[in-house]
């Protein structure tokens, strides 16, 4: 079906007096991403720029994974790195790029009942909540967010099997809105945390540790899995992003007056 649809377009284009505008970019990437306000700043500049129209599937990074596994997106923006890791090794990306970084940070209520502002890391702050058997709500999406939050229980020597742990299957904004109605504590991406702080009575309770560095990436799709994608079309979104002025709108995006994501691409070539 791909290949016709590409053959249809081909001899459309070539057609006397006939024009056509370039084949949209399916970019899957994190709600997160989304859900912070980046992508919004983003891609209307990198629409003007290349004529390229882009089409966002927000999701957890699992499924954005599953996507480019499928042949389903052109590209992929994720944050878990050991799954982007095996997506490329098995053939299905290719020229990952370190686009950007912010952090994870441990949001709970402001009386902290589990004294997780007194941890002395992060796997502290988690066995203080298990101990605690505080309540505490999970993405339960397979996002990075989840999978960087089933890393740190691994760490911290404890299961999820408690009282209080609730995986309620949504993005982080639900998340979110979540814990600040149970008033319970959650691990959240600090981006998605600052768009939404003016809705929430959350507190941040623990941040810094060195395990909660959270970096993305761009994935293009390989070619030779999936040679009918609009391989040109990612490329250029992806050269885009590490461009110097890709990445200078990236270190700028703030809300309220604080920087959300810093961008970290370095040209090996």
């Amino acid at each position: 079906m791909k290949r016709t649809l590409s053959k249809v377009l081909l001899l459309l284009a070539l057609m006397p007096g006939l024009t056509l505008a370039n084949e949209p970019v399916r970019l899957a990437t994190t709600t997160s991403t989304d859900n912070s306000g980046l992508l919004a700043y983003l891609l209307p500049e990198f629409e003007k720029a290349s004529d390229y129209s882009v089409q966002v599937i927000a999701t957890g990074t699992g499924k954005a994974l599953r996507h480019g596994r499928n042949g389903d997106v052109d590209v992929v923006m994720t944050h878990a790195p050991s799954a982007e890791a095996k997506f490329v090794e098995d053939g299905f990306g290719r020229l990952p790029r370190q686009l950007m970084v912010n952090d994870f940070i441990l949001l709970g209520p402001a009386s902290d009942p589990a004294d997780v502002a007194s941890a002395r890391s992060a796997a502290d702050a988690m066995r203080r909540i298990h101990d605690a058997q505080a309540p505490f709500v999970s993405r339960g999406d397979e996002s990075g967010t989840h999978i960087k939050e089933l890393a740190l229980w691994r760490t911290a020597r404890v299961n999820t099997n408690f009282t209080g742990y609730s995986a309620i299957g949504q993005g982080m904004g639900p998340a979110l809105l979540t814990a600040s109605e149970m008033q319970g504590y959650l691990l959240a991406d600090r981006g998605t945390y600052l768009a939404f702080k003016d809705k929430l009575n959350l507190a941040v309770l623990y941040q810094g540790d060195a395990n909660l560095m959270n970096p993305y990436q761009v994935i293009l799709i390989n070619t030779t899995t999936y040679p009918d994608l609009n391989h040109a079309g990612a490329e250029a979104l992806s050269d885009w992003l590490v461009s110097e002025k890709g990445q200078q709108m990236i270190n700028d995006f703030k809300v309220s007056g604080e920087q959300l994501f810093r961008a970290t691409y370095k040209a090996t070539e």
